[in-house]
């Protein structure tokens, strides 16, 4: 004898299935937003608040185009701090390599006769040359990349001054400036050079083989290594990119100042370190990537250009740089522990 047993309808609305409920997939996108671009979000506040404390003087708009008109190296500074970094390198010399760059370029041209074109490539190939020694001794050689670094930086900032006979030196023909100042819809030109190249490495970095090579090799020498990865290729490449990376920038600018001092390119290491560990916090987070540097670096500019036209320069200033400095690199440490948990 068989029995049968029915279960009974349920009578309630059915649980939608097949995907999850649309106040659910909002509140995933709202975290997204949150964590890839909460940067974006309080660097506009901070425009904001910029324009209501000075009400009258400037627009938001106005001061946005002041903040991204800035005759600035830290983009290219900065994204050859994120090449070296993302292959788990530490660079010390890159404002000194971009400080002997945009040094040579007037100096040859003003005190030795040369022309620009020529003491162009002379100033860039001064720097791979830093760039290959660091690669050298750092990967080749073996030896600590923060020691390295520290002391050809040295080296480099004194044939800086050796080549400019320890002078600030100017002079340069003016109509070179349209390199750099030239205008493009109302932004200099070096803002679209940085755009340029920040683009062509965010490409290169996410999707391309060499991209993904060095995210593995930053990620884990050994493991890539056992994974047939080229590491030595990678790490040497790195190093000479960053180098090509600042003197292209040294290159620029002089070209657009019309001369350079070579004291102030020590002043490029902090805000450049600053705006390379707040990128971390955006877009990749945890991951050094040229968007969000690009985003960390007009976010430190934004805020020392509010401080300044507030009246609150000098100290400040310096102050402001070291505190996004450790708070970015604290946060950063937060999230890359998270992404390797």
């Amino acid at each position: 004898m068989t029995t049968t047993s029915t279960t009974p309808a349920r009578t309630g609305p059915r649980e939608p299935t097949g995907g999850t409920r649309p106040a659910g997939r909002l509140k995933d996108l709202g975290r997204v937003v949150l964590r890839r671009y909460s940067l974006v979000l309080i660097w506009l506040l901070m425009i904001a608040l910029f324009t209501v404390l000075l009400p009258g003087e400037i627009s938001g708009t106005e001061a946005l185009r002041a903040v991204l008109g800035q005759q600035t190296p830290l983009v290219f500074l900065g994204l050859a701090v994120v090449t070296t970094m993302a292959v788990g390198e530490f660079d010390l010399s890159f404002a000194s390599i971009f400080g002997l760059a945009a040094t040579a370029v007037p100096s040859l041209v003003v005190l030795y006769g040369w022309s620009f074109p020529a003491a162009a490539a002379a100033a860039i190939v001064l720097a791979l040359v830093i760039g290959a020694i660091n690669a050298a001794l750092v990967v080749l050689v073996g030896i600590n990349s923060v020691i390295v670094t520290l002391g050809v930086g040295s080296v480099a900032g004194g044939a800086a001054y050796y080549v400019s006979r320890e002078t600030s030196v100017s002079g340069m023909d003016p109509a070179l400036s349209v390199i750099a100042l030239g205008r493009f819809l109302g932004l200099p030109m070096i803002f679209w050079y940085g755009l340029i190249i920040v683009a062509v490495a965010a490409y290169v970095m996410s999707a391309t083989p060499v991209g993904r090579h060095m995210l593995f090799v930053g990620s884990n020498r050994e493991v890539a290594r056992l994974a047939g990865i080229p590491v030595t290729q990678i790490r040497v490449g790195a190093y000479l990119a960053s180098a090509l990376l600042c003197g292209l920038g040294g290159v620029i600018l002089a070209a657009g100042l019309g001369g350079f001092d070579p004291a102030t390119a020590e002043t490029n290491l902090m805000p450049t370190f600053a705006g390379v560990f707040l990128g971390t916090v955006a877009v990749v987070p945890g991951r050094f990537n040229p968007v969000g540097m690009l985003i960390g670096v007009y976010f430190l500019l934004t805020g020392v250009f509010g401080l300044q036209l507030l009246g609150l320069a000098g100290w400040v200033t310096n102050v402001f740089y070291g505190l996004a400095l450790v708070v970015a690199v604290t946060v950063s440490f937060l999230l890359q522990r998270r992404v390797r948990g």
